[in-house]
């Protein structure tokens, strides 16, 4: 069979519907109840419209930038993604290594199916780990702890889901990790040969993080039953700040999307916040992050990096984000296509997919780095942000 000819993130997500049982597919290309808010995440980018800019001289151009100090090969930081190693055999190592290779920084789940330490052992970098916040707060101890060993570089609290937003193709699916073995999920999985086969030479089919950490958990019954219970909806801003002195590092605030609460993210001294709605997976209803990006950052100003994750699907998306003020993004579902299409060598695909994008839009744009971006670069519509009561 001949390479496929990858030109844009559409095309890793058609491989990626082909090759990965439904289950997966669904669980990464799906939001909350109606899906609303998950659709307007990328209708809104398309909002956005670019200036063009001619006789500027692109030579010595770069898409390089700075998040949380580290230095990156564009502002891009792969999001976490739970049950990433269920689109693809050892999806985390695989996407961490890709990152790694190519400049930008990795985040790992805390429902991962690799574990921090499988990564770590497979990386030479740090990378950043991401913390639900459960009940069990022995737990939760112990994962800062198992980052800290693990020499992670940054903790990525997420703030958005002490309650799970109902996600309907999860329910119809059943989804679990592993699959359950029913006749349906059977006669999906056989269509995906070579899917099923790297399952197959691999370890790693479950939460890599829970199983032997959780009290209590010892089958597939009991893990989902233990996560389904232990997101804390009792998470505050007490909580947030115990967290904080626990892990005495980089700390980023992610799932804000209302101004009061960046305002009080930075007063709290977070390194960055993430403007995100989880992907449009927990208040369907919600506002889209790029539309919220503005008056976010008027609350904040620049006592905090402020980010913008949910909606990205191309470098030209990543360059509106910058243009428009943020200091960096994450994508998810964007790797995640490159990752369930061609393993490791998609991921890799997806970045440079989005890096060639950038650059080009940057220069036809008359822009030679990213810190010379601004909203002189775009056109946007007068009611981009809403006349809301």
């Amino acid at each position: 069979m001949p390479t496929p000819v990858i030109t844009c993130i559409d095309d890793l997500k058609q491989l990626h519907r082909r090759r990965v049982p439904k289950m997966f597919y669904d669980y990464a290309e799906s939001g909350s109840y109606t899906e609303q808010t998950f659709r307007e995440n990328t209708t809104d980018f398309a909002r956005i419209r670019l200036r063009q800019k001619v006789a500027v001289d692109m030579t010595g151009r770069t898409t390089a930038a700075t998040m949380i100090g580290h230095r990156v090969a564009m502002p891009v930081a792969l999001a976490p993604v739970g049950m990433t190693g269920m689109q693809c055999a050892d999806g985390e190592i695989k996407a961490a290594r890709a990152a790694e290779a190519f400049g930008v920084p990795y985040t790992l789940s805390t429902m991962s199916v690799c574990s921090i330490e499988d990564v770590a052992a497979h990386t030479t970098q740090p990378f950043w780990f991401q913390l639900y916040v459960m009940r069990d707060e022995d737990f939760v101890a112990n994962m800062i702890e198992r980052a800290q060993r693990a020499k992670c570089s940054a903790l990525v609290l997420t703030l958005d889901l002490q309650i799970l937003g109902q996600r309907h193709k999860d329910l119809k699916n059943d989804l679990t990790a592993p699959p359950r073995l029913t006749l349906k999920n059977l006669v999906n999985i056989a269509t995906k040969p070579g899917w099923a086969l790297g399952m197959l030479g691999t370890k790693r089919r479950s939460f890599g993080n829970i199983v032997g950490h959780a009290k209590g958990v010892g089958d597939l019954s009991s893990l989902m039953s233990w996560t389904s219970e232990q997101f804390d909806p009792q998470l505050d801003w007490d909580k947030i700040a115990k967290i904080r002195d626990q892990w005495g590092g980089k700390l980023i605030l992610k799932g804000i999307l209302d101004p009061v609460d960046a305002r009080r993210a930075a007063d709290f001294g977070a390194d960055a916040i993430i403007v995100s709605n989880h992907g449009g997976r927990q208040l369907d209803g919600a506002v889209s992050s790029i539309t919220m990006l503005p008056s976010i950052l008027r609350a904040v100003g620049d006592k905090t990096e402020v980010w913008l994750d949910s909606g990205i699907r191309s470098g030209q998306d990543v360059m509106k984000a910058m243009a428009m003020g943020a200091k960096g993004t994450m994508i998810g579902r964007s790797y995640i296509y490159g990752l369930g299409a061609m393993g490791q060598a998609g991921v890799t695909r997806a970045l440079e997919v989005m890096q060639k994008e950038m650059d080009i839009t940057m220069a036809l744009c008359g822009a030679t780095t990213v810190d010379g971006l601004s909203r002189e670069n775009l056109l946007i519509p007068a009611d981009f942000e809403g006349a809301w009561a």
